[in-house]
């Protein structure tokens, strides 16, 4: 029995060159660069947990001040949102790479079931946010008497 190496088949190279194709697309867009008109989007990590008593979620944030940070309820939809800039870099400098995100972001986490509103809190230490969500009392059938 003899054994020859095979070559490169016609589909395989062809997928090569989509793959090939497709990363510059990515990169560097259909036209070059893309122009940066358009603030960019970033997400935190989070953590979504809960306890008997309530839900927490905790969310990666530093070097974000207090006051470009917001937290909403609605209904049973909690959103996060802010805005992080980092300080003008000199004209002088040339990146190899950047891997710190800056601009907005909104993180949204549906909660599996009613909360007590009037009791959540929110704290913001070390770069971390952490909001408490205590869940609601279970509601009791009611019987309504008909008149």
């Amino acid at each position: 029995m003899k054994i020859t190496k095979a070559l490169p088949s016609s589909v395989t190279t062809v997928r090569d060159e989509f793959d090939r194709i497709f990363d510059q697309l990515r990169t560097n867009g259909l036209f070059g660069p893309a122009p940066r008109v358009f603030e960019s989007l970033w997400s935190p990590s989070l953590d979504f947990s809960e306890n008997e008593k309530e839900y927490v979620v905790r969310l990666e944030a530093p070097g974000i001040p207090r006051d470009d940070l917001e937290v909403n309820i609605d209904g049973q939809t909690l959103t996060v949102s802010g805005h992080r800039d980092f300080q003008k870099e000199e004209k002088t400098e040339e990146y190899f790479w950047r891997e710190r995100e800056a601009g907005k972001f909104m993180r949204t986490v549906q909660l599996p079931a009613a909360i007590d509103r009037g009791n959540v809190s929110a704290m913001y230490q070390d770069g971390v946010m952490t909001i408490r969500l205590p869940k609601a009392e279970p509601s009791v059938a009611t019987r309504v008497p008909i008149k």
